[in-house]
């Protein structure tokens, strides 16, 4: 098919026009309630034909996406439709958008609504309507505009929710807190394997039960996730920004293939096109249009914060190497593709706002193990390139041409305040980013930028014992790398003034069972960096809730 073709109709099954314009512009583990003063989105019961919730997600500063699947009682419906409601005030007592949207099969039935008009750095409350059943209440929130004074952003930064590894209790505790501006959500949100494939818990079982590989397998373990009332807690409560990883299509994928797709799985091009139809079908994420057909994408945040969020995916990442050692690392290998590298050097240079936010799916800072110099080919450039032995060629460490590319970029042109947001490998890091890893550049130069990688929803970590070693041991060999934790699940609740970024690592007591849903663990680990210096201070004072 014409790449302009599938482009157009990708747009159209995933942003609904509106038909007609009504009016101008316990255990508390269910999602929200439909209405009335008293409502706290995130807190009552779904209705039936809304039973995947609601969502909102690509805050700015004048619009949102709002979001909705409707569950039709007749199975073979070609068309239906839904109203969708926007109010300043939970009880809607004053209706600012109240549009009729057409859905149906080709977009899976899901309804998604780019709300514009909006005032900046607001509160509103929406909701939908199909007959005489209302959905849930979702609460989102609008951004500061871009170069406008901004104090204060608390935003949690979250990954790796594998659906059989346990409960959800990690997108309950984001749930519970109502100040967020909105949770980064940076891939693996959902898995393409087949039941007991990874992971194996009872009560968790999968749907379809067989590894995901067509357009209709894709949407049917989304739908699964959604029916999750701690995931539609998060995003009843918050407006989520998305980024995928490879789960979402198939492990270890890159622009051209996945580790995980095999012989008799169809051809690669045709998996990857329906997985992410299925994606910005079901993700409250703005749909791709013909000028700007990925994800890569940039927000503002008053004059406090720039965000800019990668695709190291699908775009234009190559194969990953086989081993460490191959002397292909040396030589120059695309991550972001050089479209996507061109676009994400202009925003660096050119970012508004105080600190430059890039989220990301895979480890930006080195990771190695080992020193070998003596070992290493002679062709490869141990002058230019620390001679360890790296762990993990999915990472940027398989790219390093590309990052040192980067990392000169940013040193040339004197861009400071760079914070790199990293999920994928579902454990806890904070990391100096530096040109060179070694022990004598980690005492002798300052850091080029910050990296915190948070810890997975559910997806394993290292086993008990395993994990306190490797925590202990690894900062030898990378001394720049200032706190590890290897086993526990949980998110970053990032806190940011214009004095400092703040990470703060919150942890699960436990989610093997649903009696420990958004229960905390009395753990909490703090790192911060200061206007001017990348370098981390530990341990620094738990930041209060913002009022």
């Amino acid at each position: 098919m014409d790449r302009r073709i599938f482009l157009k109709l990708l747009a159209s099954s995933v942003i609904t026009t509106p038909i007609l314009t009504a009016c101008g512009g316990g255990s508390n583990r269910g999602p929200a309630s439909s209405g009335g003063d008293d409502v706290v989105p995130g807190t009552q019961t779904t209705p039936g034909a809304f039973v995947h919730g609601v969502a909102s997600g690509d805050p700015l500063s004048d619009r949102v996406i709002l979001w909705a699947h409707l569950s039709p009682e007749e199975s073979d419906l070609s068309e239906a439709v839904v109203r969708c409601q926007l109010s300043d005030d939970p009880s809607f007592s004053n209706l600012l958008i109240d549009e009729l949207l057409a859905t149906g099969p080709e977009r899976d039935f899901t309804v998604k609504y780019d709300a514009a008009g909006l005032l900046a750095d607001k509160h509103y409350w929406y909701r939908f309507i199909a007959g005489e059943t209302v959905s849930t209440v979702g609460r989102t929130r609008t951004l500061p505009a871009a170069g406008e004074s901004a104090d204060r952003l608390r935003f949690a930064v979250c990954s790796c929710s594998s659906y059989p590894h346990g409960y959800f209790s990690v997108y309950r505790m984001m749930a519970n807190r109502s100040d967020l501006d909105f949770i980064m959500h940076l891939g693996d949100y959902i898995y393409e394997y087949e039941q007991d494939g990874y992971g194996d818990h009872a009560d968790r079982l999968l749907d379809p039960a067989h590894e995901i590989i067509v357009l209709d397998d894709y949407r049917r373990r989304y739908a699964l996730y959604r029916k999750d009332p701690d995931l539609q807690a998060a995003h009843a409560i918050h407006p989520f920004i998305n980024v995928w990883d490879d789960h979402e299509s198939a492990d270890n994928s890159w622009k051209d293939g996945a580790s995980n797709h095999n012989d008799g799985e169809g051809e690669w091009p045709a998996r990857k096109a329906q997985a992410i139809q299925a994606y910005f079908e079901w993700i409250p994420i703005r749909p791709p249009t013909l000028d700007q057909t990925s994800i890569y994408r940039s927000f503002e945040y008053g004059d406090l914060a720039s965000f800019m969020m990668l695709d190291t995916r699908l775009e234009g990442r190559e194969e990953q190497l086989a081993i460490p050692i191959d002397p292909s690392r040396a030589q120059p290998r695309d991550l972001l593709g050089q479209t996507q590298k061109d676009w994400f050097k202009n925003k660096l240079a050119t970012a508004q706002g105080q600190w430059k936010f890039v989220g990301q799916q895979v480890m930006f800072a080195q990771l190695q193990i080992l020193e070998l110099e003596r070992l290493l080919p002679a062709e490869f450039p141990t002058s230019q390139f620390s001679p360890l032995i790296a762990i993990n060629m999915d990472q940027w460490d398989g790219y390093a041409v590309e990052r040192e590319e980067i990392l000169n970029f940013i040193e040339d042109e004197a861009i400071d305040n760079v914070v790199v947001l990293t999920g994928d490998i579902h454990t806890s890091w904070a990391n100096e980013v530096y040109k060179s890893s070694t022990l004598i550049s980690n005492l002798t130069t300052e850091p080029l930028a910050a990296e915190f990688v948070t810890p997975s929803i559910t997806s394993p970590g290292f086993p008990d014992g395993a994990a306190e070693l490797a925590a202990a041991l690894l900062p030898v060999v990378n001394p720049h790398m200032k706190y590890i934790e290897l086993k526990t699940k949980g998110f970053i609740l990032m806190d940011v003034t214009a004095e400092r970024t703040q990470a703060e690592y919150y942890y699960a007591e436990d989610i093997s069972t649903a009696d420990m849903i958004g229960v905390e663990s009395d753990t909490v680990k703090t790192v911060a960096v200061y206007d001017g210096s990348s370098r981390m201070t530990l341990d620094t004072p738990i930041s209060t809730p913002r009022s």
